[in-house]
């Protein structure tokens, strides 16, 4: 049987408010198979946007485990949860964090930059995976010249580009139109039928729905964790979409 890429037991999260102890994660347990659709869920203070940020590797639990792909991260120095960080996780944010100055390849090539590919290998890749999201022809404009939709997927390209082990895509449709919105989250069935590994993070329960397995969080804890039977884009034909060309 093959091992869980993402092997998570007994995690807890405590911060100090005052005199206080808040338990943002409080003994969660969950294992992520290569493959797999998850949304996670729950209502302000659940306890997600703590769990994202310790999948992500931005932040490091008080207790339990977090084995990623047969490594345990939970107790990593900054340094090591950085590299880690850049090699196995790509992410989706709801403000899609480019760099305004700078063009489309430009920006999706940054996690190579870090990881010391050379610049002509870099371009290539970049400039495939652009292409990839349908942007091959924008790959020279800068942010301020795309619609919103198109900035998501020069985030989701740089989030593709290092072939990661996971996609974390936080309330990736957040800041958009529900047409757009609709698109990106087409883009994401599309990825994920093509092999890739996503948790996407939202409040949404339509969001969610496109998703194969729903984990809900509730005060810290796993509310309820399952299957969903008809994800929202099973129909969809990967043969004549065009949101997405693979190279």
């Amino acid at each position: 049987m093959n091992e869980p890429v993402i092997k998570i037991r007994d995690l807890m999260k405590i911060y100090q408010m005052g005199s206080q102890e808040v338990h943002a994660l409080d003994g969660v347990s969950f294992d992520v198979m290569a493959n797999e659709y998850i949304a996670i869920m729950g209502p302000s203070g659940s306890g997600k946007s703590t769990m994202m940020n310790l999948i992500g590797c931005l932040d490091t639990p008080s207790s339990g485990t977090y084995i990623l792909n047969s490594q345990d991260v939970s107790q990593l120095e900054d340094s090591e949860l950085a590299e880690v960080r850049n090699r196995e996780i790509g992410f989706v944010f709801q403000t899609f964090n480019l760099l305004p100055r700078t063009d489309c390849i430009s920006n999706v090539e940054l996690p190579l930059i870090y990881s010391g590919i050379k610049t002509a290998e870099r371009r290539e890749r970049a400039s495939k995976t652009l292409e990839r999201v349908g942007l091959g022809d924008r790959i020279d404009h800068k942010p301020n010249e795309l619609s919103g939709g198109q900035r998501q997927r020069v985030a989701i390209a740089r989030a593709l580009v290092n072939n990661p082990s996971i996609l974390l895509a936080d309330e990736p449709t957040g800041n958009l139109d529900t047409q757009t919105g609709g698109e990106i989250m087409m883009l994401f069935e599309e990825l994920y039928r093509m092999g890739n590994t996503i948790l996407l993070v939202t409040h949404e329960d339509d969001i969610a729905e496109h998703a194969r397995r729903i984990i809900r969080l509730r005060d810290g804890k796993i509310e309820s964790d399952t299957k969903v039977d008809t994800p929202a884009l099973e129909h969809l034909d990967i043969a004549t979409s065009t949101s997405f060309r693979a190279v």
